[in-house]
């Protein structure tokens, strides 16, 4: 028979592990106001100017919830391959990346000349991000980066983000009151991060800017030297649509790194190996020949053999819809 004192202790472990946990110090997520004042004497700290602080993050008050939602619900992710596809390159889609491309053709063609960039390719990326600059973002961008920096989901990814944004601001790039972006922090027509701006944007048209939001030189260049530093290859393709015979099933090992597209596709073979597979090209068509490897990327009902061209494509949006949709859209476009 247990003792009165053993019976004590047990009911007061009992009750201990029935209390409310209290959760450790680090788990405890600061309050706004108050990781937004650490951001702030951190930020005078790199060398941001006093006014540039107050403008960029005087008026922010509380964070935004819509843009923790919609970190949470992009189409990328959101919508099946075919889906994203079907939505983002349509007819009157292409129409359009036509008429630019024409309209744009000769400037195009310098940037191609320094950067060997396929023109159709800088339309399509400007295309889908900002529809061909109608859409650039009409978000307070240093709201939008407060906010999703104080969310601890990608913290550190938008804090340096966000510290991106008030150099952009200190170096005079550009005007408080034009900093306006996506629900993720996207800038301008080409839609990049600010630590993309900083790292690629180009001043092409010479005016000593390197405007992203209004002027078609250092937009169309900015893309292209994105791509350029990433490893585009001016004599490669980005891959090709096939066809995997109907109830084959072809086990390939899994890419490594660090994009999740990336992973979620085939280690590369050579193109003879896909067509001693059964990979065709539609209508039965046998496979080109070529020296690179390419990689499958499945979706429900298509299948794509893509080479190293496409990695590039994923930098900038590590998603296969919308690498796909680029590279699908800039072939109409350029067709």
């Amino acid at each position: 028979m247990r003792s009165r004192h053993t019976l004590f202790i047990i009911a007061a472990l009992l009750l201990s592990l029935a209390a409310p946990q209290k959760p450790a110090a680090q788990d405890v997520l600061p309050s706004f106001s108050e990781w937004l004042d650490s951001v702030r004497a951190e930020a005078l700290a790199r060398g941001v100017r006093q006014e540039i602080v107050d403008q960029a993050l005087g008026g922010i008050t509380e964070p935004l919830a819509v843009a923790i939602e919609r970190d949470r619900a992009q189409p990328e992710t959101v919508l099946s391959l075919e889906a994203y596809i079907a939505r983002r390159v349509r007819v009157a889609t292409v129409r359009t990346g036509q008429q630019m491309l024409r309209r744009h053709r000769a400037l195009l063609n310098r940037v191609f000349d320094a950067y060997r960039v396929p023109p159709s390719i800088l339309v399509a990326i400007w295309g889908l991000e900002s529809n061909f600059g109608r859409l650039t973002g009409v978000q307070p961008t240093f709201a939008v980066l407060a906010t999703l920096a104080w969310d601890p989901r990608r913290s550190d990814f938008f804090r340096q983000e966000l510290f991106s944004a008030l150099d952009i601001l200190n170096r005079g790039d550009i005007e408080p009151v034009r900093m306006r972006s996506s629900w993720a922090g996207a800038m301008g027509q080409p839609q990049f991060m600010p630590t993309s701006y900083l790292e690629y944007a180009v001043d092409f048209d010479g005016d000593g800017r390197r405007d992203i939001w209004d002027s078609p030189a250092d937009i169309f260049a900015s893309i292209a030297n994105y791509l350029k530093e990433h490893g585009w290859t001016a004599s490669q393709r980005w891959g090709r649509e096939v066809i995997v015979p109907r109830g084959r099933q072809i086990e390939v090992a899994r890419r490594e790194g660090r994009c999740p597209a990336a992973r979620n596709m085939s280690v590369g073979l050579p193109l003879e190996e896909w067509q001693r597979l059964g990979v065709s090209l539609p209508g039965g068509r046998p496979l080109p020949k070529a020296a690179f490897p390419a990689f499958l990327v499945s979706g429900s009902r298509r299948r794509f053999l893509v080479y190293g061209n496409y990695d590039t494509l994923l930098a900038y949006n590590c998603a296969h819809a919308y690498a796909l949709s680029v590279a699908l859209l800039a072939d109409r476009i350029g067709n």
